[in-house]
């Protein structure tokens, strides 16, 4: 087992690599970190004191805690600290918050001396990757005995709380191994976001399909509006896998987000292929330019300015547009990715966030009470001021307003899309899921690339992929 200066400097030039390929100083650890295991050593929790369990943690001790600060802070800015603040008057666990909408870059540097978080709340697909390298390294904490913790402060189990699917799909147990390694958490009902008022004033339908997409499409054109448009690619992951699931169900989702060998070349794939080429044509031409992590609310804002129809987002797009300028009869929309022919099912992929301990935190067991803490109702009424919604059960009958359609989009014939690409281990020349698979439509738009192009280098990835899952 190497020592955790290992670690850091394999961490400090994955997280080199990530920052040149671009998706928030210093950090907060708090003292010497134990040793963490390699890259392709699988994580063993270090042995504990007799007197401290997860369920039963010393109280003197101060954990830190990393969250991103995302469009849900936006619309309720003091949510974190509240959240630190209850778990702390429940507990006696004191927290140390840092918090940032650049969080990569505040705590990289503490993370490349050795120095770790006790919890990150990180997901999975952004820019920088830095939760997918941890993922890929196996340098995240099993936290399957959370799920058998009792939720501080109430007399219930976190497993008896979160809703069913959430912890055991290829998101939170990236090994497939059976164990949960990342906590879900906020979750939204992915789709295609639109302004519902502009289709009511030009007396345009709601496509249900592909092909009346395409004749929406040709309408607004007609008029000087684009039919689509992205903040950044990575919110293809979202519609990628509604897609897949559109074009072929469960079975051609798990084999191609499993690589299996000839699955590029079979009819659902290229269905898939052709729709995102013709969508990348319906798109507004100035979106790849925009299409980055400081940008990324410009190409939101075209959809507000009725300058493209439809844009992939989750819910937390309404906190995070609050304060933009939009038209007087402008109101949310949001509907799920069109069926592929008449009398299909048409998809809405389920995204969530996710919290996860890295195994080189110091106080694993007080961060394993802090995670369990995040289901509790306490830690839910707050969350839900900012728009966050954790998976917990019955939670959604007490959402009103934008939420309650956003949410009620599985009770209008909508069906739930869930899951994601499996993990790999890190090889030389071998990009991410999002640069072998997502980023490409930039240049697809741009007309930079080809189909073509775009097609085999996914083949070419999906192959060294395959024959490095990790297990």
């Amino acid at each position: 087992m190497k020592l955790k200066k290992t670690l850091a400097l394999t961490l400090s030039l994955a997280l080199s690599v990530s920052l040149l390929a671009g998706c928030a100083g210093g950090g907060n650890g708090t003292g010497s970190t134990p040793p963490a295991p390699s890259a392709s050593t699988p994580v063993t929790e270090p042995s504990k004191t007799p007197e401290t369990t997860p369920d039963n943690t010393a109280s003197d001790v101060t954990i830190s805690v990393a969250a991103l600060a995302s469009g849900y802070s936006d619309t309720y800015a003091p949510m974190w600290q509240e959240v630190c603040d209850a778990f702390t008057a429940q507990t006696g666990i004191k927290v140390e918050l840092t918090e940032d909408k650049n969080l990569e870059d505040v705590i990289g540097p503490a993370m490349q001396g050795g120095e770790f978080p006790d919890v990150i709340h990180l997901a999975t697909g952004r820019e920088k990757g830095l939760t997918d390298q941890f993922i890929k390294d196996k340098q995240i904490l099993d936290i399957t005995d959370v799920l058998s913790m009792t939720v501080p402060g109430e007399d219930v189990k976190v497993s008896d709380k979160i809703a069913g699917g959430f912890t055991d799909n290829s998101i939170t147990n990236p090994y497939g191994d059976g164990k949960t390694y990342l906590a879900p958490m906020f979750y939204s009902p992915c789709g295609l976001f639109y302004d519902a008022g502009l289709l009511e004033e030009k007396g345009w339908t709601l496509p249900t399909t592909w092909d009346e997409m395409w004749e929406l499409g040709d309408k607004a054109m007609a008029e000087g509006i684009y039919l689509f448009t992205y903040p950044t690619t990575g919110y293809f992951d979202a519609f990628l896998y509604a897609l897949m699931y559109s074009v072929g169900g469960s079975e051609f989702f798990d084999a191609a987000t499993t690589y299996a060998e000839g699955v590029w070349d079979t009819p659902e794939a290229q269905k898939c292929f052709e729709i995102i080429e013709k969508l990348a044509s319906y798109t507004n031409p100035v979106t790849p330019a925009q299409a980055n992590d400081q940008d990324f609310k410009m190409n939101q804002q075209l959809v507000l300015d009725d300058k493209a129809i439809f844009m992939p987002n989750g819910t937390w797009i309404v906190g995070e547009m609050a304060d933009s300028p939009r038209g007087d009869n402008f109101k949310w929309g949001m509907t799920a990715l069109p069926a592929v022919e008449a009398g299909g099912d048409g998809y809405s992929y389920t995204w969530f966030e996710q919290a996860w301990i890295p195994a080189g935190a110091e106080h694993q067991d007080a961060a394993k009470q802090f995670v369990a803490f995040l289901y509790s109702d306490a830690a839910c009424e707050i969350f839900a001021k900012g728009g966050a919604i954790q998976p917990v059960l019955d939670i959604a009958d007490k959402l009103e307003g934008d939420n309650q359609m956003f949410y009620s989009i599985y009770d209008n014939g909508a069906k739930a899309a869930m899951g994601n690409f499996a993990a790999y281990a890190s090889v030389a020349g071998l990009g991410t899921v999002r640069e072998v698979f997502l980023d490409p439509v930039n240049g697809l738009v741009s007309g930079t690339i080809t189909t073509e192009q775009w097609i085999n280098d996914i083949k070419a990835a999906s192959d060294q992929m395959r024959e490095n899952l990790l297990q």
